[in-house]
């Protein structure tokens, strides 16, 4: 058998690597997508709900709407610079170190939100930083489409072989998770669960101990030293 031969790239291989290429691009545009034009829908509401009577308010929500769409747009621009390199690092995505970010944008589109981080805060995989804040990112935008007037918690644990993240909101209560009642129903919680299983980790998703909805994602990250 001559090196050519064996050095020859198998077809099923290579298309197995460009199908999982193509689905973490789904998975990046999805949550950008989704979650900026479910902020901009919920501001959008309460503008022209508010504007005649109430024009400041209208006014906080329309530069809602413009931080939320830059922001969009930065990011938009990050993933498609992934298409046109094979280093992923040319490009950045986003992190837990945006958290604090996403908490005060999808509080001012009226899920007012807070993060919690508990042990010692460390440097993570980039694989597993990038999902557990697009998992953040995914349920916070579920909880701004379903959960009505609530508000929101998000928990960040960093334990010393594993990275837990949860996501609970106090709003309405689904007899079901949301997106797990119809096949295809685009709600993102099959996205999250892939995400989570990509990286070894484990997601559950239903309705709260106390009501409301709770997402929770535990992701292996190795032994702390």
């Amino acid at each position: 058998m001559s090196t050519a031969s064996v050095l020859k790239p198998d077809s099923a291989e290579i298309r197995g690597l460009v199908d999982a290429e193509r689905l973490h691009m789904a998975r990046e545009l999805h949550d950008v997508v989704a979650y900026s034009f479910a902020t901009i829908n919920v501001q959008a509401s309460v503008a022209v709900h508010v504007a005649d009577d109430q024009p400041e308010r209208a006014l906080e929500a329309l530069a809602a709407i413009k931080a939320i769409s830059g922001e969009a747009s930065r990011e938009l621009r990050a993933i498609l610079g992934l298409l046109r390199t094979t280093d992923r690092a040319e490009s950045p995505i986003h992190g837990l170190d945006r958290l604090d970010i996403l908490a005060d944008m999808t509080t001012s589109a009226g899920l007012a939100t807070r993060v919690v981080v508990s042990g010692r805060a460390r440097s993570l995989p980039p694989a597993v930083d990038r999902a557990a804040y697009r998992i953040v990112q995914e349920a916070l935008t579920n909880a701004l489409r379903h959960a009505g007037p609530a508000s929101a918690a998000v928990t960040v644990s960093y334990e010393a072989a594993r990275l837990v993240v949860e996501v609970v909101d106090d709003g309405r209560s689904p007899a079901q998770a949301p997106g797990e009642i119809e096949p295809g129903g685009g709600h993102g919680i099959g996205g999250m669960r892939e995400r989570a299983l990509a990286l070894g980790g484990e997601l559950d998703a239903g309705p709260g101990p106390h009501g409301g909805f709770r997402v929770r994602a535990s992701l292996p990250v190795g032994v702390q030293s």
